[in-house]
């Protein structure tokens, strides 16, 4: 039996805008109010996940929300035609309309925590979607993700789809952005990261100041419950609130991991030397690389600045391990040294491959928060939906899928156009036909 690890990018959705909804993500808030172009980013996030394809990788994609989010809308009092509704929300609360149309389901890392068969006690593998309940505009995601993962991975006997944690801020759950798996080989039973803010049932415990911690211990433990993943391939570990509050709002802007590979920043955890001293003892006698990149060569906000760690690190066919980084990375002096530097140091890692997804980048995700990462064997990949997993014929169908229906300009204040919301709704009906999703949108209920 073959083992991968599958990444499953999200589609950029057609309302891709610079709304800067996200309190703690710099990116997001300093491009406030740009104008966006979704035909591009949309043609990014392609462009990108068909390169892993074509690198040997087992590569799907993930449909997006539907935005505007009129159910939403309605839930909060707005009422008539749905013209009405948004012009009323638009006039009477245009930060409440901005969030529900957000498309911020793109960054696939927050769609969900995934854990393998060989690390659960069933042997199936497990979706559990992240109820994001920190951001009002992430919120609203829970429901539909879940839909499409189930239309995606859409085989009871190998996959196990659980609700969304319950919507309280003791259960706040980023999903994969938090969470990043160990193991010598795909298919071995592995080390799951667990990784939190803060202690929701200890106020005495560390937490930031500035900036919320999103994910909590709580939340994280009831994943691994609801996994059925046992003590001894499990990690829980405090992140530095003192790099929270300096915008490292989730884990994966500071640390990820591949395989046998642990990439984070010298800041990012707190009693370090303690938990991977426990990571060595759960991982085995197995060879492990722990990088860890100093200050005084890549500082916090160079890091979050170019999302040095929010990169991917692919395992290729040939066993090499590459860097899947921004040009953003390129483009700053530090980070670039750095990573030239890291190919040098004799661990897996010998490339690094540069894409352009500013678009992305300046809404506050790079290429790591634009993929959920899925472990899998042959059997589970032929038990996926065939209709989301990219080749040339889907790549060829989504990018003239991306030029019918997406704009090349959208400003915030394009959103409260009714014209959106139709343009929106014809593009996802159609999407859905294209890869054999049903009807996961409540539009189409």
């Amino acid at each position: 039996m073959k083992h991968f690890e599958a990444n499953f990018d999200g589609l950029v959705g057609p309302t891709h805008n610079y709304a800067g909804l996200s309190f703690g993500n710099v990116a997001s808030l300093s491009n406030a109010a740009a104008v966006s172009n979704p035909r591009a980013a949309a043609k990014q996030g392609l462009k990108k996940a068909k390169a892993l394809a074509d690198m040997g990788m087992v590569q799907g994609m993930l449909a997006p929300q539907e935005r505007p989010d009129l159910h939403t809308l309605r839930r909060i009092g707005f009422t008539g035609s749905d013209a009405e509704v948004l012009n009323k929300a638009a006039k009477q609360a245009p930060a409440l309309l901005r969030a529900c149309c957000s498309a911020s389901s793109m960054w696939t890392a927050n769609a969900a925590t995934v854990s393998p068969s060989a690390d659960c006690r069933d042997g199936k593998l497990h979706f559990t979607p992240a109820n994001l309940v920190d951001k009002l505009h992430r919120s609203i995601e829970p429901i539909t993700t879940g839909n499409i993962l189930a239309a995606t991975f859409n085989n009871d006997k190998h996959f196990s789809h659980h609700q969304h944690l319950p919507e309280h801020a003791s259960f706040g759950d980023e999903g994969a952005a938090n969470h990043t798996r160990l193991c010598s080989e795909y298919g071995d039973p592995g080390v799951e990261l667990f990784v939190y803010g803060q202690q929701a049932t200890n106020p005495a415990a560390p937490r930031p100041t500035k900036y919320p911690a999103r994910q909590t211990l709580e939340a994280s433990q009831a994943i691994a419950r609801l996994h059925q993943l046992n003590d001894d391939n499990t990690v829980f570990i405090s992140q530095n609130p003192d790099v929270i509050d300096q915008g490292v709002f989730h884990n994966d802007v500071i640390a990820v991991g591949n395989q046998n590979v642990l990439f984070y920043h010298e800041q990012a955890f707190l009693n370090t030397q303690n938990k991977l001293n426990e990571i060595k003892q759960k991982f085995g006698d197995s060879p492990l690389h722990f990088i860890e990149v100093p200050t005084n060569k890549v500082g916090i906000q160079d890091a979050v600045k170019t999302y040095l760690f929010n990169t991917q690190i692919i395992t290729l066919p040939s066993g090499e391990m590459a860097i899947i980084a921004p040009t953003n990375c390129q483009e700053n002096e530090a980070v670039y040294a750095y990573l030239q530097e890291v190919v040098t140091l004799g661990t897996p890692i010998k490339q690094v491959h540069y894409f352009d997804v500013k678009q992305s980048m300046q809404n506050g995700g790079g290429p790591a928060c634009l993929r959920l990462r899925v472990a899998m064997n042959d059997t589970e990949v032929a038990a996926v939906n065939q209709h989301t997993l990219m080749n040339d014929v889907l790549f060829s169908e989504l990018n003239n899928w991306v030029d019918k229906h997406y704009r090349d300009r959208l400003s915030v204040e394009d959103l409260a156009d009714p014209q959106v919301l139709i343009e929106s709704r014809t593009a996802l009906d159609e999407l859905t036909q294209l890869m054999r999703l049903g009807s996961v949108y409540q539009f189409q209920k």
